[in-house]
């Protein structure tokens, strides 16, 4: 079973690696994104491509209901993952670590890691999936970096200023990514977060509160809580609060 389970979950990357399409700069929407529904589970895949430096990129979202049945034991062979909870407990169990999570927190677990989660509250639970393979894969990259990352939100300090504040994650090497920068800026008024910029880097950034634009190469996207934006590798680009209320995302980038 545990077999059917895993090859189930993979086929559909098997099938399509071979004629993935790079991912253009732009907001995807999760209203926008199909379910599909299992019981007490349902998924939404937002988009599957490639980067200038990542030779797989998929990104999916879960929902489990109270009551839901974890899914079997598994292992990615040659996947990292960084999840991120936008809402609910998740009980996690990563290798040896055991950890029950809540909104924001987030992991990143490298390939060859046996992982189980659960819906461990009495809410839906929510979590973001993003998934990623580069030609540069190196697990012993990840190993003297600190391997897997189980980090609760609620540990992590605030930095505030007069218009924004910020929280840290993490800025290290992970398996797939010579290095991974993530952290939260929310916004406290109608306004650029900063001046355009560009930088080698792609950048996703998630909002999770609000709603927030960005501007890439002279082109205009508009996002709420739970959609993406993602600015390619050299775009000229500015992310900004749409609104007069606040407006929170998380933003990471890796090269």
């Amino acid at each position: 079973m545990k077999v059917l389970y895993l090859l189930i979950f993979l086929l559909p990357v098997l099938c399509c690696s071979a004629q993935l399409k790079p991912i253009a700069s732009g907001v995807f929407h999760i209203a926008d994104a199909p379910v599909k529904k299992d019981g007490l589970r349902e998924s939404r895949s937002m988009v599957t491509g490639t980067t200038s430096d990542l030779e797989f990129l998929s990104v999916h979202v879960t929902t489990q209901q109270k009551g839901a049945a974890p899914r079997p034991s598994h292992a990615q062979k040659d996947i990292e993952e960084l999840i991120i909870i936008k809402e609910g407990k998740l009980k996690c169990t990563i290798g040896n670590k055991t950890a029950v999570l809540g909104k924001r927190s987030i992991l990143l677990v490298p390939p060859g890691e046996e992982q189980q989660f659960q819906n461990a509250g009495d809410e839906p639970l929510t979590y973001y999936v993003f998934q990623f393979r580069s030609k540069k894969m190196n697990i012993e990259r990840s190993r003297l970096a600190g391997g897997t990352l189980l980090i609760n939100s609620d540990t992590l300090k605030t930095n505030t200023s007069a218009t924004k504040s910020s929280i840290k994650y993490f800025d290290r090497p992970t398996t797939m990514c010579n290095n991974m920068e993530m952290h939260i800026t929310s916004l406290h008024a109608k306004g650029p977060s900063h001046a355009p910029h560009t930088h080698l880097e792609t950048e996703i950034v998630l909002v999770i509160e609000g709603d927030a634009e960005m501007t890439v190469d002279g082109q205009h996207f508009n996002g709420t809580a739970g959609d993406f934006f993602i600015a390619a590798s050299g775009s000229l680009h500015m992310l900004g609060n749409a609104a007069d209320k606040p407006c929170s995302y998380f933003a990471f980038k890796w090269r």
